[in-house]
C-alpha cells in the first residue's frame, strides 16, 4: 500500500509507488496555471485527539475576507507512506483555495508530525477523521455543513470508514483505494504477500500499533478467520448501501493493488449521487499522474464545485467514465457499469512441479482485439501432494510489437489430494490488440512468470510439496464495445 500517487519502479509489477511532486506539477500547471503570486493564509497548527494524541496539520484560507455562512471546506487525506507536506504541495497546485476554499491537510495518526501509532485506518483513525471534522466545522469562517473529504490511497479508504461510521460529509472524493481491505490483501483466502509487506514495510517498526504483527502473521499462514474481523473493521463496502452523500470514485483501469472492483461493487450499493471513474492513474504497474491526470482533476473540480458551492450542475447524476488505455482526450461516459460479454480459451496439457517449478500455457494469437474489463477466472483440476499449499496463476500477453502485459494475478490455497479450483485473477481493464499470444503460468508464485512480478511471493514449502496441474480454461470478461481503439 506504499504511495497512493507515485510512479512504480521501471519494470516492477509489485503494489509500491511514490509521489512524483514534479510530474504532477507539471500536469496540473497545464491544468490550473500557475500558483497565484499572492500569498494565502495558512497555518500550522496542533489538534489533539479525545485520547490526548496530537495531529499535526495545516489550515490554509482564502487570503480574503470569508463569505456569509463561511467557506465550503476540504479535508485531504494522504496516503501510505505519506504526510501533508505532500498534500501542502498538491493543494498548492490545484489552486482550490484561490478559488475560494479553506483546506485543511494532517499528518495522520502516526506519520510525520503526529503522534500515536498506525492502526490502517482502523476505528482510531476513524475518530480522529470525524474529531477534525468537528474542528474544522465549529470554525466561523467555514460552512459547517459544505465540508468534503478528499482522500487518496490510505487516505481514501479511512475518507470512506469515516463516512460509513457518520463522520457528517458534505461530499467525498478518493481514488485509488479500497472499499473491501479483505479482498484487496487476502482475495480467495490466499494472502498477496507482496502487497502485505509492503503495507508492514510502509510503517518504521516503532510507529506500527501492535495489533498488526500478529495480523500478518495470521495472513501469511492462511489464517482466515483471524484476519477477516480486522480488515472488516477498515472496510466500508458493507455498509455503503445506506449512503446518500455524493461519492466520487476513482479507480485504476490497472491497479495490482486495489482493483477495479473496489469502485464497481460500491457504484450500486450507492444511494446519492456518484461518479465513478476508471483511468490510467493507480499503484502500479500504473502510475499517478497518468495522462489522463488533468481530464479527472477537471471532472473532481467541477464535482466538487456542485456539492459545495451549488455552481451549475446536475447534484443527482450517476455517471461512469472509462478511459480509453490510449487517451487522446475521449473519456467513455455511461450511466451504468458498461456491458461484457465472455470469451473463453483452452490452455491443454498436464504438468507435475515441485515448488521451483512451473505449468506453462501458450494459448494460440487473438483472431480479434479485446479489451478486458472485470476478473478473468482460471479453472482447472489439480492433484496435491506433500504439503503443497498454494496455486497461483498469472495471465500475460505479447502483443505483435512485442510488449510483455501482465493481464492479471491470483491464487488459493490448496490441500493434499485431487480437486477442481476456480482462481480469480486481478480485476482490471487492458485492451490487447489482434494477434497478441495469451500465456499462462500456474506456480507457487508470481515471480515464476517474472522476477519484478512480486503480487505473490514465494513462501516457503515442505520440501516434498508436488502438485499435478491438469488442463486449465480460461474465462475472459471483455467490453461489448472496446472504448480503446
Amino acid at each position: 500500500m506504499r504511495g497512493s500517487l507515485g510512479t512504480p519502479a521501471a519494470g516492477t509489477l509489485g503494489p509500491v509507488a511514490r509521489i512524483s511532486l514534479a510530474a504532477l506539477a507539471a500536469v496540473l500547471v497545464l491544468l490550473v496555471g500557475e500558483a497565484p503570486a499572492s500569498p494565502l493564509a495558512r497555518q500550522d497548527v496542533v489538534i489533539p485527539m479525545d485520547d490526548g494524541t496530537p495531529i499535526a496539520a495545516t489550515l490554509h484560507l482564502p487570503d480574503s475576507a470569508a463569505p456569509a455562512g463561511g467557506w465550503p471546506a476540504i479535508v485531504v487525506l494522504h496516503g501510505l507512506p505519506g504526510d501533508r507536506q505532500q498534500m501542502n504541495a498538491l493543494v498548492a497546485l490545484t489552486g482550490l483555495v484561490d478559488q475560494g476554499y479553506a483546506v485543511l491537510t494532517f499528518d495522520s495518526r502516526g506519520f510525520g508530525g503526529s503522534g500515536g501509532l498506525v492502526g490502517v485506518a482502523g476505528p482510531r483513525e476513524v475518530a480522529d477523521v470525524g474529531a477534525l471534522h468537528a474542528w474544522l466545522a465549529a470554525r466561523g469562517d467555514v460552512a459547517d455543513a459544505k465540508i468534503a473529504a478528499l482522500g487518496f490511497s490510505y487516505g481514501g479508504g479511512t475518507a470512506l470508514n469515516s463516512l460509513v461510521a457518520g463522520v457528517p460529509w458534505r461530499a467525498v472524493f478518493v481514488a485509488q483505494t479500497w472499499t473491501d481491505l479483505y479482498g484487496a490483501l487476502m482475495p480467495q483466502g490466499l494472502v498477496k504477500s507482496g502487497s502485505l509487506a509492503s503495507l508492514v514495510d510502509a510503517v518504521p517498526p516503532e510507529r506500527r500499533d501492535p495489533s498488526l504483527a500478529p495480523v500478518a502473521a495470521a495472513a501469511l499462514a492462511g489464517n482466515a478467520a483471524a484476519v477477516r474481523p480486522w480488515a472488516a473493521e477498515r472496510s466500508s463496502l458493507t455498509r455503503l448501501g445506506s449512503v446518500t452523500t455524493p461519492v466520487f470514485m476513482a479507480q485504476g483501469r490497472r491497479d495490482f493493488l486495489f482493483g477495479m472492483e473496489h469502485g464497481s461493487l460500491a457504484y450500486p450499493r450507492l444511494r446519492g449521487s456518484k461518479v465513478l471513474y476508471f483511468g490510467l492513474h493507480g499503484h502500479a504497474p500504473s502510475t499517478f499522474p497518468a495522462a489522463d491526470t488533468a481530464s479527472l482533476l477537471q471532472l473532481a473540480r467541477g464535482w466538487l464545485d456542485c456539492h459545495l458551492r451549488e455552481l451549475a450542475c446536475d447534484p443527482a447524476a450517476a455517471s461512469v467514465y472509462v478511459v480509453p488505455e490510449s487517451f487522446t482526450g475521449r473519456i467513455s461516459r455511461r450511466g451504468s457499469l458498461p456491458p461484457t460479454r465472455a470469451a473463453t480459451f483452452g490452455a491443454p496439457g498436464v504438468s507435475t512441479f515441485a515448488q521451483r517449478g512451473k505449468a506453462v500455457r501458450r494459448i494460440a494469437p487473438l483472431r480479434s482485439a479485446i479489451e478486458t474489463f472485470g476478473s478473468p477466472r482460471v479453472t482447472t483440476t489439480i492433484a496435491a501432494s506433500g504439503g503443497w499449499s498454494r496455486l497461483v496463476a498469472v495471465l500475460s500477453a505479447r502483443t505483435p510489437r512485442g510488449k510483455e502485459i501482465v493481464v492479471g494475478a491470483g491464487g488459493v490455497p490448496t490441500r493434499n489430494g485431487t480437486r477442481r479450483v476456480t482462481i480469480r485473477l486481478s480485476n482490471q481493464a487492458t485492451y490487447l490488440p489482434r494477434g497478441s499470444r495469451l500465456t499462462l503460468t500456474l506456480a507457487s508464485s508470481s515471480t515464476a512468470q517474472a522476477a519484478s512480478n512480486t503480487l505473490y511471493l514465494d513462501l516457503p514449502m515442505a520440501p516434498t510439496a508436488r502438485v499435478r496441474v491438469g488442463t486449465a480454461s480460461l474465462v475472459l470478461p471483455v467490453l461489448r464495445t472496446p472504448v480503446t481503439r
